[in-house]
């Protein structure tokens, strides 16, 4: 399943991956968003393989252990809560499965840290907005990394709601990190308390 899954560009690579008997649920609360996924998802030999439901990351309208992982692309940053939605994708995983989240970063590194702050804070509006010609967009992505949470910070969350093995990779110098959970098997669980 890909949670939040705006206009179907991961849920199609997802698809790819999965193959003609697999099957990949896309989720997302915009209409408007689902209607563009229909659409590029039209444009695919996948159409048979995706399935698009429009509902809330906060309360994912599936039954416990139904899927076997479940992503988030550069969506969690726009979630009222964070914990809540991660909970949530680990509740319809099965055990054994993951929890992925692909999401901008913090970078780290001093020198290209101030650097890339400076081009994504203040010259990709300015661009963004000479070639689109329009303002909200190209502020809004730098406002809405601002305040969320450093990646080792979303790695605790992880933890926290009991997905193990928890790890997070920087990709191109921290501007993006992907994390992975996996979802313990309950027996594991039980036997360990």
């Amino acid at each position: 399943m890909d949670v939040g899954c705006g206009t179907g560009m991961l849920a199609i690579e997802q698809a790819k991956i999965v193959g003609p008997a697999g099957k990949v649920v896309g989720l997302d609360f915009c209409a408007a968003m689902l209607a563009k996924a229909k659409e590029n998802i039209a444009r695919t030999p996948y159409q048979n393989n995706i399935e698009l439901v429009q509902g809330n990351a906060l309360n994912l309208p599936f039954a416990k252990a139904c899927f076997d992982s479940a992503t988030i692309g550069f969506a969690l940053r726009n979630v009222p809560d964070l914990r809540q939605t991660i909970l949530e994708m680990k509740r319809v995983v099965r055990p054994g499965g993951k929890v992925v989240s692909l999401e901008l970063s913090h970078p780290n590194k001093v020198g290209f840290k101030q650097a890339y702050f400076f081009y994504f804070n203040f010259l990709v509006p300015v661009l963004g907005y000479l070639v689109s010609g329009v303002k909200g967009p190209y502020s809004y992505l730098p406002a809405s990394l601002k305040n969320f949470p450093h990646q080792k910070e979303i790695s605790n969350i992880f933890r926290g709601v009991g997905l193990t093995g928890v790890a997070y990779y920087e990709l191109t110098g921290g501007i993006v990190t992907v994390h992975v959970g996996t979802v313990p098997d309950q027996s594991s669980v039980v036997s360990r308390q």
